[in-house]
């Protein structure tokens, strides 16, 4: 138990570092439900200064790859994305361009990774665009190597969605139940 506090107050101080950028509150954290190979607690960062906050909590949700991945317009599958939460890619447009494309299509959130897909350790700071356009709905990143492994498994299995709750509480989760993607220090 004293190895365990002393860990997490480690972590508690590498995180809360000026120098790093981000805080432990800045953190939001989302289970992968299905497929069963990539059940795990993933972390993600929102927005610096646009998009919504998540007031509801939703135990069980489609996390939909967007198509095409960047979101950049007209989407083939918007329709799946109505009323779930999107899967983008970083790339080609802004952050604050791709969340309101998937807020047009209907989506109650998005989560952007970014696009290098060995990147399993810097997060991006999502801000606000030059134009003055808003979103109203909650922006997330995400790690590449964590997009890019949640999108195979879904290739792999010949799915369209995965199924997610989020948000997570994470501080009411056991640490040895804490199921956290094996490429990912936390």
């Amino acid at each position: 138990a004293a190895m365990l506090r002393r860990s997490l107050w480690l972590w508690l101080c590498l995180c809360s570092y000026p120098g790093r950028g981000l805080r432990v509150h800045e953190y939001l954290y989302f289970q992968v439900l299905s497929p069963g190979d990539i059940r795990y607690i993933f972390t993600a960062t929102p927005a610096k200064d646009f998009g919504g906050v998540f007031n509801t909590r939703y135990d069980q949700i489609h996390l939909v790859p967007a198509d095409p991945p960047e979101a950049c317009g007209e989407l083939n599958n918007g329709v799946f994305i109505q009323d779930q939460i999107a899967l983008v890619e970083r790339g080609l447009f802004s952050f604050l361009s791709k969340t309101r494309v998937i807020q047009e299509h209907g989506g109650r959130a998005v989560i952007i990774a970014d696009n290098a897909y060995d990147n399993d350790s810097f997060y991006i700071e999502m801000i606000q665009d030059s134009t003055r356009r808003t979103a109203d709905i909650p922006a997330l990143f995400l790690l590449g190597r964590d997009g890019y492994m949640i999108r195979r498994s879904l290739e792999q299995h010949g799915l369209p969605w995965a199924v997610i709750s989020i948000p997570v509480n994470i501080t009411s989760i056991p640490t040895y139940e804490m199921m956290q993607p094996p490429w990912t220090f936390w």
